[in-house]
């Protein structure tokens, strides 16, 4: 395969994925009779939304290169430390951000944490 050219065998991969998704995110429009997820169910997504951020955000804030941070003199450790109080304070996202923010900066680029 030259530069700058699609063959077929990859084009039909991109419609397949494109359809798979298509199929996959409309399927529950597709039935015409209302449904309804169980409880069990229903409680479980509750919980979805914070254990993927906590999967996405807690390597970053506790791990370097796949080890885990054996220093205190890492700025991440203290802004996660602040944002969480402020929200635990405040319930407030964007100061959560702000807070973990106002930490970091100074503690990372004054300090080299």
């Amino acid at each position: 395969m030259t530069a700058g050219t699609t063959d077929l065998w990859t084009l039909a991969v991109i419609v397949g994925l494109a359809v798979v998704t298509v199929v996959a995110r409309s399927f529950f429009f597709i039935s015409s009779k209302p449904w309804s997820l169980p409880h069990w169910a229903q409680r479980g997504l509750q919980y979805a939304p914070i254990a993927a951020l906590s999967a996405v955000v807690l390597p970053e804030v506790v791990m370097v290169q796949g080890q885990l941070v054996g220093t205190w003199a890492d700025a991440r450790l203290f802004a996660a430390a602040a944002g969480a109080l402020a929200y635990f304070w405040r319930r407030d996202v964007l100061l959560t951000i702000l807070v973990g923010m106002a930490v970091y900066l100074p503690l990372h680029l004054g300090w080299g944490w």
